[in-house]
């Protein structure tokens, strides 16, 4: 019996590896992450989108003209944006606290990406710095 359910582990192990990282056509993404490009991202083009699969259900990853990487969740929500080159990801993206706390802090620096985590947020500036955010918007840990 254990080496049934061993087995039944690993040939899903295996096909989800075989079905992972499939790329999709712009077209072929949900409607919710579509509408979000849209809005956010007015007029550029998407070059490149694949879906993951995970066990909780599909990931989308979409690379735009500019260089600019969105990541998306199984419920398609946006999870992580990051921009090339040091350019500013939109700021509607930023929670209005640590858009704030930014804005106060770090004068002339902008968001070059923004990481939704557990328990909070992960946001790069412009000058290489590294903050982290609790889901309140409060600072918790900051790197340069």
């Amino acid at each position: 019996m254990k080496s049934f359910i061993v087995s039944g582990f690993f040939a899903l192990a295996l096909l989800m590896t075989a079905c992972s990282d499939k790329p999709v056509v712009p077209e072929q993404l949900p409607n919710p992450v579509k509408t979000f490009i849209q809005q956010t991202y007015p007029g550029q083009t998407i070059t490149f989108a694949q879906k993951d699969l995970e066990l909780t259900g599909w990931k989308y990853e979409v690379f735009m003209a500019d260089g600019t990487h969105i990541e998306f969740d199984t419920d398609d929500t946006w999870d992580k944006v990051e921009s090339p080159m040091a350019k500013p990801i939109p700021m509607q993206l930023v929670p209005a606290p640590i858009a704030t706390h930014i804005q106060a802090n770090f004068p002339g620096a902008f968001v070059t990406k923004i990481d939704k985590e557990r328990n909070g947020y992960e946001v790069e500036l412009s000058t290489s710095m590294e903050l982290k955010y609790n889901k309140q918007g409060a600072l918790i840990e900051m790197d340069d």
